[in-house]
């Protein structure tokens, strides 16, 4: 289905159920309709007399028929009653105005027809309008000056087709009822298929939720038993195996816990909520100190440790998370290798500088499996916010990454630290 067409189809009902019409058509019909008499009057009585009644018809046939969208009833009852008197006082004078002076008259017929949505109204302009003819008709038989004045057949025969731009009006409103109903079977086609596409999508992330706690999960849960089990042995074995021991099992731990919440999230948005909350800058010590005990050589300088509550919350979860990635990074790719880690306000108190830098490995290093993905994670986050992140090798063969973010939504007395 073309989105764009239904966009398109929706706009223009909305207009046209609201009275809405292109302002050059609407100013032409007018135009159209008060010209036509002009032209045609001097063909049927040249004298001043009938061009000032007609000149008096036009100046409210000009002012009323704008106003037909919004008060046709009221617009047709005071052009009808307007030309009949005009020709009736026109026929007492021995004057003949021009038969398409009735113009205006159709065009507010078709206006009832078209915005007129009570039959109540309707049958009122059709008693009224039939009481104003036929009290002038009566009135001309009356006052007229001679018999060539007395409408009687002529005036019939310009009044029966009248009907028919009702009709057209009627139709012209059907036919926008006609499309409003299609607009809302589309809308309710639209969110039909936006919640089948919501199912189909909360079904496949019940999927992937599953097969990661099949797979992940319980091959993560069997990696902290086997390494809490070897802490309970823990007298069998080295010091510096403990240590990476110790780390290994805290790590797990970690993961573990970020794996359930990865996974409440994939079930549903009821589930969302993580029980803990979310890493930010004041935990970063913490995160030095495991990679610490894992056996990295890492020297940290966490410089808004005391204001970090301060900052607005994504960003401490990105600069968590970049810190985060590079020491998995290091460990993988640059093993024995010293980590710097450095966070802090920049320079000019408007962004937030995290830069993680590793030396050259201490010795070989075998072919890793890493995928890559790590950097692109890194990148969506620093992206999300606005930022910038720089990642590649270093001149003595090491690895750095700097990453920058934007903290517009920190106080000015945090922001100076």
């Amino acid at each position: 289905m073309n989105l764009a067409r239904v966009g398109r189809v929706t706009e223009y009902s909305n207009r046209w159920r609201s009275g809405w019409r292109p302002r050059g058509v609407d100013a032409g019909l007018v135009a159209l309709t008060l010209c036509a008499p002009l032209l045609m009057q001097p063909s049927a009585d040249p004298s001043a007399r009938a061009w000032w009644l007609l000149l008096g018809t036009e100046v409210v046939a000009a002012v009323a028929l704008p106003l037909r969208s919004k008060l046709p009833v009221t617009v047709f009852l005071v052009l009808i009653a307007t030309l009949v008197a005009a020709i009736v006082g026109g026929a007492a004078a021995g004057v003949k105005l021009s038969p398409l002076i009735f113009l205006s008259l159709a065009v507010a017929l078709y206006s009832v027809g078209s915005y007129c949505t009570s039959w109540a109204r309707t049958w009122l302009v059709v008693l009224g309008g039939g009481a104003v003819v036929t009290a002038g008709m009566w009135i001309n038989q009356l006052t007229a000056v001679s018999a060539q004045y007395r409408g009687s057949s002529d005036v019939i025969a310009v009044l029966a087709p009248m009907p028919l731009a009702w009709a057209t009006g009627f139709a012209a409103r059907t036919h926008r009822a006609n499309l409003a109903a299609t607009e809302r079977r589309v809308e309710d086609v639209l969110r039909e298929q936006r919640l089948r596409e919501q199912q189909a999508a909360q079904q496949e992330r019940v999927r992937i939720a599953r097969e990661m706690h099949d797979v992940v999960a319980h091959s993560l849960t069997l990696l902290v038993v086997q390494a809490e089990t070897l802490r309970a042995r823990g007298g069998e074995l080295p010091a510096w195996a403990r240590t990476q021991i110790d780390g290994l099992a805290v790590a797990g731990r970690q993961a573990g816990g970020e794996l359930r919440d990865l996974l409440r999230v994939l079930r549903g948005p009821e589930d969302a909520a993580p029980l803990a909350p979310m890493p930010g800058l004041s935990d970063l010590p913490e995160l030095l100190d495991r990679s610490r005990a894992a056996g990295a050589q890492v020297a940290g300088r966490i410089g808004i440790e005391a204001d970090a509550g301060a900052l607005p919350r994504p960003v401490q979860l990105t600069a968590y998370r970049i810190v985060q990635e590079s020491l998995t990074n290091a460990r993988r790719h640059s093993p024995g290798a010293r980590v710097r880690v450095r966070v802090d306000i920049a320079e000019d108190a408007g962004q937030l500088r995290c830069e993680v830098v590793n030396s050259r490995p201490a010795g070989p290093v075998a072919a890793s499996w890493g995928t890559g993905l790590g950097l692109v994670s890194m990148r969506e986050r620093v992206d999300a916010l606005g930022g910038e992140l720089r990642a590649g090798p270093t001149d003595d063969g090491g690895f750095q990454v700097l990453a920058t973010l934007p903290l517009s939504m920190v106080p000015l007395d945090v922001a100076g630290v």
